[in-house]
Parts: structure tokens; sequence; C-alpha cells
């Protein structure tokens, strides 16, 4: 790859992560529930898009393509705090800045995110990607690797989940699919 053609791909990559990097920040929030997590997660998944961005700029759903790496990443390091628990997890220090979406909007912002960890990992992930994200079940189902009736159903049960949880009856509905 020419000098001149490797620094037009490094101005996209820039280009898109300023463009994304809340959005993607947000999504990584809600996966993990911590915001250092969130940061690393996000991070380590640049990193890797980095190393394809060439073949990942000329994609149809560049977005796309990095959200299923993130989700990827996330599940790893999921089986791997299963195998190695933490100690003295501070869990949800911090919160996600108010951007106007639904979530920051929620009158007990703590209580649903504490809630929303507490889900399993790929109901949080089928939540998170319908109802914050905002995206189709069939999207859902290409960025979780699944098919569309497990979205569904993941969808359906950390939704029951959160509504049984005490105050968060009219923050998991509000806004959301019917």
């Amino acid at each position: 790859m020419g000098v001149r053609k490797q620094q037009a791909g490094d101005g996209e990559f820039h280009d898109f992560v300023v463009g994304r990097w809340p959005r993607l920040m947000r999504t990584a929030f809600l996966l993990t529930g911590e915001q250092h997590a969130a940061e690393d997660l996000v991070q380590s998944t640049l990193e890797q898009v980095y190393v394809v961005w060439h073949r990942v700029a000329v994609a149809d759903a560049p977005e796309a393509y990095v959200r299923r790496v993130m989700i990827n990443a996330h599940a790893r390091r999921k089986l791997r705090e299963f195998l190695m628990p933490r100690s003295g997890d501070a869990g949800l220090a911090h919160e996600v800045a108010d951007t106007g979406d639904r979530i920051a909007q929620a009158e007990d912002r703590h209580t649903l995110l504490k809630a929303l960890v507490e889900l399993p990992a790929r109901q949080r992930e089928a939540v998170v990607l319908r109802y914050w994200e905002d995206l189709t079940e069939t999207q859902t189902a290409e960025a979780m690797g699944c098919s569309v009736g497990t979205v569904k159903s993941n969808t359906a049960k950390g939704i029951a989940k959160l509504r049984a949880v005490s105050g968060l009856v009219e923050t998991a509905t509000q806004g959301g699919r019917k």
C-alpha cells in the first residue's frame, strides 16, 4: 500500500472514530456497565478494526462491522471474567453522559443501569442493540451472530426482567417497541 493511500485510509479511519466515538462508548458502557471497561472495549475494538480498515471502509456498513467486532470482544471478555472473576468490581461508578437519548432521560438511571448489568450477557446485548441502538431485529441478529428468533427471545426475557425491577416499569417501556 502506498504512503498516500495509507494516509487517506488513516484519515478515513480518524473521521470514522471521531464521528462514532460517542455512540460506540454508549454501546460499550451499556454492555459492560462501567466506564473504564467500556473505554477499554472500544479501544481494543478500534485497534482490531484499524488493521483491516482498508476492507472495512469499503464495506456496505462499516459501523455494523465495528459493532460486531465489539460484541465479539465483549463476549470473549465475559468468558474470561466467568473463568477468572474479579474481586472488588467498582461496577457502575460512572454513568453515561446525558446525550439526549432515552437512557439519559430515565428518572433513575443508576437503578436502570444496575438492572441492565444484572441481565445475562446475551439478553443485555439484545436489549441494548434493539432499544438503545435502535437496530432492527435483523440487524441485531447480524450483530450478535444469531437468529432473529434468538434476538426476539433474548429481548423479551431481558425486558421482562427489567420490568420486574421495582421502579423501572415506566423506564423499561418508555419509548420502547410494543
